[in-house]
C-alpha cells in the first residue's frame, strides 16, 4: 500500500511519515477552522488513518474540543473526573508517580457498543525525548492474510471487555464495570462505514475471546492476530513536540504510546468523537 503523495489539498501539504500509515498536515491551524478544512482533515484521515498538525501554540481547550466537534458528537470516558470541567477531555498525566500504562496496541474504547470514530490528542507536557506514540494500519493487518483465514475471520466475533484493562486501573470490581458497559460482540473483520475497506478489529488490550471458539484455540488465534499490529511494514511513530496534536481513525488503525520516559512528565489531552457500532458487509 502506497500513498499518492502529490497535493490534493488546498489548506495544508501532507508530509508522509511512511508508506503504510500517517501524514503531518502542514499549514493547516486549528484555532479557527472553517467547512473546508473540516472537510479536507476529514478525507486526509479516511485517506492516512493518522493526520498530524504541528505548531499549534495557540490552541485553547475549548478549540480543542470544538475542532472535535466539528466531525462528531464526541464521548465522556469513565476515567474522566466526575467534576472535571470540560468533561469531554480525558487528562493523560503521567510523572515520577505514574508510569505510563497505554504500551501495548489497541484502538480506543472497543468495549464500548459503538466504540470511537477517532480521538485528537493534544501535547500540553512533553519529556525532552521519549513517549513517542506509534500507529499501525489494521486494512493492511487483514489484506496480507492468507485467503483462508480471512475467509474463517469474516464469519467471527469477538468479546470486547472494559475490565481488562480499568478493572485494576479504576480500581472497581469487573461486574460493576458490567453494570454500565457490558461485555460487546463484535465482528473480528469489521467494514470501514466511510472507506468500505475490510479492518482487522481485535486488539490485545480489550478483546477477551471468539464467540463459540474453544477458549485455548481462540488464544492461540488472537495472539496471532493481535501480533499482526507489530510488524514495522505496517505502523509509522510519531515524535511529539509542543503544539502537536494528532487525530487518528480508530475504525482502521491501532495505536501504541511508548512508555520510555519514566519518571519524565508527559501530560496529553484527548478529545474523542463516537462512532457507530461496527459491522461486516460480505460484499464490500
Amino acid at each position: 500500500m502506497a500513498f499518492d503523495a502529490e497535493p490534493d489539498f488546498t489548506r495544508f501539504t501532507p508530509h508522509l511519515l511512511s508508506p503504510a500509515i500517517g501524514a503531518e498536515l502542514l499549514g493547516a491551524d486549528l484555532t479557527n477552522p472553517d467547512d473546508t478544512l473540516i472537510s479536507e482533515v476529514r478525507a486526509a484521515l479516511l485517506k492516512y488513518q493518522v493526520v498530524f498538525f504541528r505548531d499549534q501554540h495557540d490552541l485553547t481547550r475549548q478549540q480543542h474540543i470544538d475542532f472535535a466537534r466539528a466531525f462528531g458528537e464526541l464521548e465522556i470516558h469513565p476515567a474522566t473526573p466526575k467534576d472535571q470541567p470540560n468533561p469531554e477531555v480525558l487528562r493523560i498525566a503521567h510523572g515520577p508517580n505514574s508510569k505510563g500504562q497505554e504500551n501495548n496496541w489497541h484502538s480506543d474504547v472497543t468495549w464500548r457498543a459503538e466504540p470511537s470514530l477517532g480521538s485528537i490528542l493534544r501535547a500540553i507536557e512533553l519529556p525532552k525525548i521519549g513517549g513517542d506514540t506509534l500507529f499501525s494500519n489494521m486494512v493492511m493487518a487483514y489484506e496480507d492474510l492468507s485467503e483462508e483465514l480471512k475467509e474463517r475471520l469474516c464469519n467471527m466475533t469477538a468479546i470486547h471487555d472494559i475490565a481488562r484493562v480499568f478493572a485494576k486501573r479504576l480500581g472497581k470490581d469487573p461486574t460493576s464495570l458490567h453494570e454500565r458497559f457490558p461485555p460487546q460482540e463484535h465482528p473480528v473483520i469489521r467494514t470501514h462505514p466511510e472507506t468500505d475497506a475490510r479492518v482487522l478489529y481485535v486488539n490485545i488490550a480489550f478483546t477477551d475471546h471468539i464467540v463459540g471458539m474453544d477458549r485455548a484455540e481462540s488464544d492461540a488465534l488472537l495472539q496471532y492476530l493481535y501480533h499482526r499490529a507489530w510488524l514495522p511494514e505496517y505502523q509509522c511513530r510519531f515524535r511529539w513536540a509542543p503544539g502537536s496534536l494528532a487525530f487518528w481513525d480508530n475504525r482502521a488503525c491501532q495505536h501504541y504510546a511508548a512508555s520510555d520516559y519514566f519518571p519524565n512528565i508527559r501530560i496529553m489531552e484527548r478529545v474523542t468523537i463516537a462512532g457507530d457500532r461496527p459491522y461486516f458487509t460480505a460484499n464490500a
